[in-house]
């Protein structure tokens, strides 16, 4: 539950999955429900037309924010689904479908940002990806996930981030801090645009099977 101004307060109900527990001895896995709005000490919700725009805005880039960098999509571990596959379709429609709004916004970001790069030449925008022509392939970044996806064959490619590698890296200045998702995009599609140059055989078997 968050506090806010003018009385109103937030519930973000969740729900456990499962009996796993984390090192910290919380429950591992969570599935998200409602979001509810209560202004004052009622003990009923008020209904959305109801709710101050402000106030709406912030709790939902909270919630998007929440589900963002928790979830599972994520995750490429989990891209089989996860146990007895049950939760591919989620996994799926995470790491590849619509944008939320936080992807929305690094998208506007990152086209203001790419065409001054020195990969701009090979990048463009299709929807919800950043487009990377490589020298061996194309690839497709999720806006939302960071996951990528080849061409043409559709297939895709598990990289895992180099935690080293920072906005430093490239000379690059972000416009504005705190969202690491957006970098780890950058790093991808620095990493993709010469991807003749990558000898991390995990990587290059990928790029390399047909």
């Amino acid at each position: 539950m968050r506090e806010l101004p003018e009385e109103w307060r937030i519930e973000f109900w969740v729900n456990a999955i499962g009996e796993e527990h984390g090192d910290s001895g919380g429950v591992r896995y969570i599935s998200t429900d409602q979001v509810r709005f209560y202004r004052g000490t009622s003990g009923e919700p008020s209904p959305l037309p109801e709710v101050p725009a402000l106030i709406f805005s912030e709790a939902m880039r909270d919630v998007d924010l929440f589900v963002g960098v928790a979830s599972v999509g994520n995750d490429t571990t989990w891209q089989d689904g996860g146990p007895e596959a049950r939760h591919r379709d989620y996994w799926h429609h995470f790491a590849f479908g619509e944008l939320g709004l936080s992807a929305q916004t690094r998208r506007a970001a990152l086209e203001g940002l790419v065409p001054k790069l020195k990969i701009a030449s090979v990048c463009s925008f299709e929807d919800r990806f950043l487009v990377v022509r490589g020298q061996k392939r194309t690839y497709r970044i999720h806006f939302g996930s960071g996951n990528i996806i080849m061409e043409p064959t559709s297939q895709y490619l598990c990289v895992v981030a180099d935690r080293r590698i920072t906005p430093n890296s490239w000379d690059v200045i972000l416009p504005f801090e705190g969202d690491a998702m957006l970098s780890l995009i950058l790093s991808k599609a620095f990493l993709l645009a010469e991807d003749s140059k990558i000898t991390d055989p995990s990587i290059t078997r990928q790029i390399d099977a047909r």
